[in-house]
């Protein structure tokens, strides 16, 4: 049984004064199976981040749905969600 599943996920930003919106994700389906390990890659601007702030709460959907279907007793907490993003720049600075 599936614990995620995202079908047809996506994130339009609104555009400021007037200009036109910003696409950050297109339309994405996903299902993770329970202990499953998932990698997201991809090049800088491709909305990573975006996907995984929407499925923590913390970032609105705009169209499809992300469902969990773990019990709610084991949902994380919105507040307590956090994820890493390494990358080579992030790493240089700790060899310094």
């Amino acid at each position: 049984m599936s614990t995620l599943v995202i079908k047809g996920v996506s994130r339009i930003f609104p555009g400021v004064h007037g200009g036109k919106p910003t696409e950050a994700l297109q339309p994405t389906d996903l299902t993770v199976a329970h202990n499953d390990f998932v990698s997201i890659l991809g090049p800088s601007g491709c909305g990573k981040s975006t996907l995984l702030r929407m499925i923590a709460g913390l970032d609105d959907i705009s169209s499809g749905a992300a469902m969990d279907r773990r019990s709610p007793d084991q949902w994380p907490r919105a507040a307590a969600a956090q994820y890493l993003q390494w990358s080579s720049r992030a790493m240089r600075s700790f060899r310094t």
